[in-house]
């Protein structure tokens, strides 16, 4: 018998665009049909999933961005591309950061209007905060939200790799933005924008930092740039004055960690979690942390509970993530 819960499941999904999720919580409920003797409603719903997997572009109505070609020669050492069904709905972030994520989206979905008064949206933007805490999914739901693509750039590589040419590699990266339009998401910024008086400061760093502020402040593309660091202590305070926005992430509060677990164990969730025990260990970590714990603990209910997930399912795998980074602290 279909449960308020897989309704609830069902619904979310699709308002986020979670195909596949969608797709399993009819399957359970397909199955659920059989077990209870309704043979022809658990059969008629096996059928349509079927045919739904079988031909996902005539059953998919999402937007999907138009195809750009994929970066060539040496931008494709700099730059990966792709193409995020992460959305807003995804993130689970205090109250005052999604109405500054939701504002830059709207800026953007609203730019003539903007234009029309003189204005422009918005797009140079500063994530700080810890790792793990949001930081690149939300790169991802803004370029999935305005159906743009997400192109990746690992700043460290680039200095590290082509000392001496690192500005050169730059204004590639820069000159992309013109004719290809999309979010570009500078991750590990403090690679090149740690402060200028730092004792291990080298000539190329500077020389590279010199020439990514002049780059950002130059750019006249309408593509987004997003910058992220986990360490906004050591950043040159010239680098602030060339965005828009600062957003500071921080480690999830004991609502934020529920709603993280909520969203990853929508199928699996019951009634009977004992969540005042899972909070206490769920505190501490982070929300790519808690995700992947999740997953931990979906995995055991399939493979060891036939899909039956226990309060002790998962607190062991919130332990397992603490024994990780229990180790890499060593």
């Amino acid at each position: 018998m279909t449960t308020a819960r897989q309704i609830i499941g069902m619904i979310r999904s699709h308002a986020v665009g979670d195909n596949e999720r969608f797709l399993s919580i009819a399957e359970e409920i397909a199955n659920e049909a059989l077990r209870a003797g309704k043979n022809r409603v658990g059969e008629d719903i096996h059928n349509l999933l079927a045919n739904v997997r079988a031909n996902p572009r005539e059953n998919s109505t999402q937007l999907q961005p138009t195809p750009l070609a994929k970066p060539r020669g040496e931008l494709a050492n700099l730059l990966k591309v792709t193409y995020p069904e992460t959305r807003l709905a995804d993130l689970v972030l205090n109250a005052e950061l999604r109405r500054k994520i939701e504002r830059i989206v709207r800026e953007q979905r609203e730019a003539p209007a903007l234009e029309a008064h003189g204005l422009a949206p918005r797009k140079r933007f500063l994530f700080s905060g810890p790792p793990g805490t949001g930081k690149t999914m939300t790169a991802a739901a803004i370029a999935g939200e305005l159906s743009m693509p997400l192109f990746t750039i690992l700043l460290d590589g680039v200095i590290n790799k082509y000392m001496g040419e690192s500005a050169a590699k730059l204004r590639l990266i820069f000159d992309s933005m013109h004719h290809s339009r999309g979010v570009y998401f500078f991750d590990e910024v403090d690679a090149l924008a740690t402060a200028r008086g730092n004792e291990n400061d080298v000539g190329e760093a500077r020389r590279v930092l010199t020439s990514f502020l002049q780059f950002l402040e130059e750019d006249k593309s309408r593509s987004i740039v997003i910058a992220a660091t986990n360490l906004r202590m050591l950043l040159d305070p010239a680098i602030f004055r060339r965005f828009q926005g600062a957003f500071a992430y921080a480690m999830p509060n004991v609502e934020e960690a529920r709603a993280v677990l909520r969203h990853h164990l929508l199928v699996f969730e019951r009634d009977d979690l004992k969540w005042e025990l899972i909070d206490q260990e769920a505190a501490g970590l982070s929300q790519a942390d808690l995700a992947a714990a999740a997953d931990d603990a979906a995995r055991d209910a399939v493979l060891d509970q036939q899909g039956d997930l226990t309060t002790d399912i998962l607190i062991r795998s919130l332990r397992d993530r603490h024994a990780i980074h229990a180790i890499e602290e060593r």
